[in-house]
This record gives C-alpha cells, sequence and structure tokens, in this order.
C-alpha cells in the first residue's frame, strides 16, 4: 500500500511540475526594417529563425528564455550609388516576462510580454560594396509582445526595438524587427 501511495504522489508532482516549467523549439519569420537618415530609402526585407526555448510559469506571470540561431536582411538606396541588400545571421539570446491576461488552464492562454534581446552577427554579406557599411556585430534590442498558447502550441508576435547604432562608420543604423514564431512545448 505504500509503494502505491508513493507511486500516486510521484506522479502529482511530476504533473506539477509539467505544469510549471515547459520547454521547446520554435521557428520563427521576421521582417526587418531600419531606421536611418545616411540613406534616400529603405526596404523592409524577411529573414528565418529557429530557437529553443524554456518557460518557468508562476500563477499569472511567467519567464521566458530563447536562444537560437536567426537571419535579417534589409536593404538601403543611396542617390547616385545605387542599393545595396544586407543579410545578417547570427546566434540571439532572449529574456522575457509575461502576464497571462486570459488564463484557460490546460486548453492555452492568452498574454502579453516584454522582454530584452541580444544578437551577435556571425554572417554579414551585401550584394555589393556600393554603400560600404561597417556593422557592428552585437545588437541589443527591447521586445514586447503579444502570444496565444493552445494546447501545446505556442503562437508570438513580437516587436524588436533596436537600442544600439549598429553602423559603426559615421552613420546611424537602428533596427526595427516585426516576428511571428511558432513553438511546440515538449513537456
Amino acid at each position: 500500500m505504500k509503494k502505491f501511495f508513493l507511486a500516486v504522489f510521484l506522479c502529482i508532482c511530476v504533473n506539477g511540475f509539467a505544469q510549471l516549467i515547459q520547454v521547446g523549439p520554435q521557428i520563427s519569420t521576421n521582417i526587418t526594417s531600419i531606421n536611418t537618415n545616411n540613406f534616400s530609402s529603405d526596404h523592409t526585407n524577411t529573414g528565418i529563425g529557429f530557437a529553443a526555448f524554456a518557460r518557468v510559469n508562476l500563477l499569472l506571470f511567467y519567464g521566458q528564455a530563447e536562444f537560437g540561431y536567426a537571419k535579417s536582411n534589409f536593404s538601403v538606396y543611396q542617390n547616385g550609388v545605387g542599393e545595396t541588400e544586407f543579410k545578417l545571421g547570427g546566434t540571439d539570446a532572449s529574456l522575457i516576462a509575461g502576464y497571462k491576461l486570459i488564463p484557460l488552464g490546460k486548453l492555452g492562454n492568452v498574454r502579453i510580454f516584454a522582454g530584452y534581446n541580444w544578437k551577435n552577427y556571425s554572417s554579414i554579406s551585401t550584394s555589393n560594396n556600393l554603400n560600404s557599411i561597417a556593422i557592428d556585430k552585437n545588437n541589443h534590442s527591447i521586445i514586447g509582445g503579444a502570444g496565444v498558447d493552445i494546447w501545446k502550441l505556442t503562437f508570438d508576435i513580437r516587436y524588436l526595438a533596436g537600442l544600439n547604432d549598429i553602423d559603426s562608420s559615421n552613420g546611424e543604423i537602428k533596427t526595427g524587427v516585426t516576428n511571428f514564431s511558432l513553438g511546440f512545448k515538449f513537456l
């Protein structure tokens, strides 16, 4: 009888722990725009990313950490010079704090969140050398967004506002990234 009660107790503890911590992979697509006064125009382009996340749930609040790889693209045009497309890729890490607006128990929830993102560009390429920009390898951003969890799936839309100038030459370029992600919770 003691073994039976111990087995029931362990099952309850494992189920409670699974509700507390959730982990899984996520894929994303992003639309990168830039804020600059150095060029006559700029264009947004899309990129992709993949990451792993770990979420700790505390009643209506949660904290989430993410680590992955992301690619982003943008173009700049300068009168008399031409257009140059920039392709950036590298590691990506985020720390997020969120609030569950509409908790639906095991069915899911609707949530809002804010946080910090750090990117390290390990791959920087251009379509030509017309608009030479020395890209800083580190980019820091703040995050704001909303998400929906349905069963084991998690959908997020977020905006990453660049805090630092990624143009290490005389100009100024700050990124703005709209990101759509889909994740799957293993636990």
